[in-house]
C-alpha cells in the first residue's frame, strides 16, 4: 500500500558542524550501555495533543483517499533541521525539551542528560542514541498531500515545534517505525492513545488525507482511549 519505503534516519546532527553527522553504525554503537529499562523521570514533552474526543472529531473530518505514489519524493524537499535561534537547530531544541537534566555546550550540542523514549519505554543517556521522530513521517506526508505543498510549508512541517509532530525517541524504535502509518506500526501499548491523538492532530493541522486502513486503525485506538 505504501510503495517505496525510505530509510528514515531522522536524528543526524546538523551538517554545519564538522564531524557531527552520525552514521547508523555510530548511532547504534554502545547502545546497550546507554539504554536502561526504567520509568521516566519528570521531564518536558511535546505539546499535549487534543483529547480523544477532539481527535475523533478531527479524524472524522479528514478526507479518506488512497495514498499517492512516492514519485519525485526526497527528504531534501522537507528542509530540516533549521536554525531556531540561540545557536540551536530544531533537533537540539527537541533534545533539550524532551530530556531530563540536559546540559549543552556553547554550540547547543547536548553533552549529558537522559531521554525517556515513549515509543519503547527505554531511557537513554547519550544523545547520539536519540532520534528526533517526525510523528507523521515526511514520506507519509508526501503521500498524503505534501507533494503539492510549497517549500515553505514543507519546511514548517519538518520543523514544527507547536504541535506534537517532533519527539525524542530511541534510534531503534524510530527506525522500526520508518515511514509506516498506524495501520502498520504502533508504539508500546501505554503510548497508543497519545500517539493516535498526536497523529490525527498533525494530519488535521496540515489538511492531509488518510487512507482507509489508517483511519480504521486510528478509529479503533481512539475508541479505547
Amino acid at each position: 500500500m505504501h510503495g517505496i519505503r525510505e530509510a528514515h534516519v531522522r536524528s543526524r546532527f546538523y551538517a554545519r558542524r564538522p564531524g557531527a553527522l552520525l552514521t547508523t553504525a555510530a548511532a547504534l554503537a554502545g547502545l546497550t550501555g546507554s539504554m536502561l529499562l526504567t520509568a521516566p523521570s519528570a521531564q518536558a514533552a511535546p505539546p499535549t495533543p487534543p483529547s480523544a474526543a477532539q481527535a475523533r472529531t478531527m479524524l472524522a473530518g479528514l478526507t479518506v483517499a488512497p495514498e499517492t505514489s512516492m514519485d519525485g519524493y526526497s527528504r531534501d524537499l522537507f528542509p530540516h533541521w533549521i536554525n531556531q535561534g540561540d545557536n540551536c537547530n530544531t533537533r537540539e531544541v527537541v533534545l533539550k525539551r524532551d530530556g531530563s537534566n540536559v546540559q549543552t555546550d556553547d554550540q547547543c550540542r547536548s553533552v549529558s542528560g537522559s531521554w525517556f523514549s515513549q515509543f519503547d519505554g527505554v531511557t537513554l543517556t547519550s544523545a547520539s542514541n536519540v532520534d528526533i521522530d517526525h510523528m507523521v513521517p515526511l514520506a507519509e506526508a508526501w503521500r498524503s498531500g505534501g507533494r503539492t505543498w510549497s517549500a515553505a510549508k514543507r519546511q514548517s512541517f519538518a520543523n514544527n515545534l507547536t504541535a506534537a509532530q517532533l519527539i525524542a525517541v530511541s534510534a531503534s524504535s524510530n527506525r522500526s517505525k520508518g515511514d509506516k502509518d498506524p495501520a502498520n506500526w504502533m508504539p508500546r501499548a501505554a503510548y497508543h492513545c497519545t500517539y493516535a491523538r498526536s497523529w490525527v492532530w498533525v494530519k488535521n493541522n496540515y489538511a492531509m488525507t488518510v487512507d482507509s486502513a489508517e483511519k480504521a486503525a486510528l478509529t479503533s485506538t481512539l475508541a479505547g482511549c
